[in-house]
């Protein structure tokens, strides 16, 4: 459904019919002709020709038959979800995370796709394992995929197809990756930060869903930011908004970690394994030191709160945003212990006082951000303006 006739004319109406009752049909599932028709508000005989102009365009079928009491069963339609599919990747530093996705967002099974750290890799490798996995595990033609939203642990520069900030994509190339996959692949392709997949994903599902706005403060092995303002990202003029674990430690931080230079070593991985080993005074590595966050919060969380606290601080000057997110793995071992206990932290060390609140989509938010931006992708190919 791609024409766009003149406005006003009756080509243009059809166009616009034709699209409510596909935006319907999404939206609640097989429907019968007279169902159409009582939902958009037209007569029967014109949804009974936008049924007839959609299903011999493909773009819908009949899906079932409905009891209609006295008389024939009512046929019901659907769309056809099987025309124009996505994949949603989330590449990490060790696995890919990938899942088909349709127009209508149905869940399909995550596959988990180690990393072979023995093997060179390249960018349309990993995403070609991550696509043929995925399509595998839904039992759908990979020749069906036309779109794919990889999140990446790196800074997106779209206008100049450049990759900022990264050091876990061995193998791609840090200029044009998303052309050279295009060309690869033949499948339009969308590269976006992690941060800011998962931020999408607190928005529609998360802490963040009827907030303003809001900063999602990532704490896992690195550390990001990303910055939602009323539904959008801001992205930065070159992709690297949000880039916190950059900046220099503050002198007052010296008190909890001299050594530490820049707000990564502050309150990144690393440092929450080292934490976590001064409380506990064992020695830790970063997983070790989450399952402790989770089983003795109440020793780890006091010098844990004080670094987080110090890392939110010129985000807070920046932006005084009404809400900070604690997510990644740290803010979901934390939970929300570790989010009051920041809190305090800040109100203790400033005049600042925001909401702060964990994580309300823990489980693989940055896939389930790709997935959101997807299905939009995906009802525009077949709902275009």
């Amino acid at each position: 459904m791609t024409s766009s006739p003149a406005p006003g004319t009756p080509g243009w109406l059809a166009l616009r019919n034709d699209q409510a009752a596909l935006s319907l049909l999404l939206d609640e599932g097989p429907l019968t002709r007279n169902r159409i028709g009582e939902l958009t508000g037209l007569s029967k005989p014109t949804a009974a020709q936008i049924v007839s102009r959609l299903e011999e365009g493909g773009f819908i079928h009949a899906a079932g038959e409905l009891s209609a009491g006295r008389g024939p069963n009512a046929v019901t339609y659907d769309v056809r979800l099987d025309r124009s599919l996505g994949v949603a990747i989330d590449v990490d530093e060790s696995v890919l995370r990938a899942t088909v996705v349709d127009a209508r967002g149905s869940e399909r099974p995550v596959v988990i796709v180690p990393i072979d750290a023995a093997h060179p890799r390249s960018a349309e490798g990993d995403v070609r394992q991550a696509i043929e996995a995925a399509c595998s595990a839904a039992d759908v033609d990979p020749g069906a995929i036309v779109e794919i939203v990889i999140g990446v642990q790196a800074a997106n520069d779209p206008a100049a197809d450049r990759l900022n900030f990264t050091d876990t994509l061995d193998g791609w190339p840090m200029q044009n990756a998303r052309g050279e996959l295009e060309a690869g692949l033949g499948i339009a392709v969308t590269l976006e930060n992690d941060v800011n997949l998962a931020a999408i994903a607190e928005r529609a599902d998360g802490a963040g869903a009827d907030a303003p706005g809001f900063a999602l403060l990532w704490l896992g092995e690195g550390l990001g930011l990303s910055i939602d303002l009323d539904g959008a990202i801001l992205h930065g003029a070159t992709g690297g908004a949000g880039e916190i674990g950059y900046l220099p430690a503050p002198r007052t931080a010296m008190a909890i970690d001299p050594d530490a230079d820049d707000l990564q070593e502050l309150a990144g991985g690393a440092a929450v394994a080292r934490s976590a080993a001064s409380a506990l005074g064992r020695r830790l590595d970063y997983a070790e030191a989450l399952a402790a966050l989770v089983a003795e919060p109440e020793r780890i969380l006091p010098d844990l709160a004080v670094r987080i606290a110090f890392a939110l601080t010129p985000v807070i000057a920046v932006l005084d945003p009404s809400l900070v997110i604690l997510g990644g793995p740290t803010g979901i071992a934390g939970g929300a212990a570790l989010a009051e206990a920041v809190s305090a932290a800040l109100r203790a060390s400033s005049s600042w006082d925001p909401d702060v609140r964990t994580t309300g989509a823990p489980s693989d938010a940055v896939l389930l951000g790709a997935r959101h931006v997807l299905v939009s992708r995906l009802r525009a190919r077949l709902l275009p303006d």
